[in-house]
């Protein structure tokens, strides 16, 4: 089924009565509303999104807290990542989507360094990180270091991308009526058209992680 109509008042409802309430007794009382108003329209999203954008997953709801100091059960949004690249996350705070290299493990830093320190393809980048914005996303790093990475010059023309360990479009939209309807597809797609010049680049410059997995 692909009848995505956008997500009801209530799904973002949910997750405010979710984030007052983190418990697994809430979840199990509330959970066939997860089902009916979260989960199920963003099934239908990933379903009309896969003829251009390949299939999608969704993420399981529960966190991972072996690690951390907040030990609340359950994430308080829903997200979804494209066999493209593209993600798409709803919370009480509306509606947000990325696209990009998140996390750049050291070969894939290594080989994002290079092409952005070497004059084509750093300008290249520079270009494209100019258009995206442009059309409306975001381009933000990650992890970004505060000074020079070893090897290059702090005056290098490019040193504020060369000092991202990522690099990703994004897009938040805050809560509004169109998002209970199918203009939400709009703005989904239109993001992920917007910013594909950068996963583009990004594919074609850095690559997958030739990293045994930890």
């Amino acid at each position: 089924m692909n009848d995505f109509r956008g997500w009801p008042a209530e799904a973002l409802e949910f997750y405010e009565h979710l984030e007052a309430d983190n418990s697994r007794t809430f979840w199990t009382a509330h959970r066939a509303r997860y089902e009916e108003l979260v989960r199920a329209p963003m099934e239908a999203l990933l379903a009309r999104l896969e003829p251009e954008f390949g299939p999608g997953k969704i993420f399981r709801p529960n966190r991972d807290v072996r690690f951390s100091a907040d030990k609340s059960p359950y994430k308080t949004h829903i997200g979804a990542v494209l066999e493209s690249g593209g993600y798409v996350q709803l919370s009480a705070d509306g509606l947000a989507c990325g696209l990009g290299y998140y996390h750049l493990a050291s070969d894939q830093l290594a080989a994002y360094r290079t092409a952005v320190a070497e004059d084509l393809p750093g300008a290249e980048l520079e270009r494209v990180v100019a258009a995206v914005r442009a059309a409306g996303p975001e381009v933000v790093g990650r992890d970004s270091l505060k000074t020079a990475p070893r090897g290059y010059p702090k005056d290098h023309p490019r040193i504020e991308l060369l000092r991202h360990k990522g690099l990703i479009a994004w897009q938040r939209w805050e809560p509004a009526p169109w998002l209970g309807t199918a203009k939400a597809y709009g703005r989904i797609t239109g993001f992920l058209h917007a910013a594909a010049p950068l996963h583009e680049w990004l594919e074609n410059h850095v690559g997958p992680s030739g990293l045994a997995p930890r």
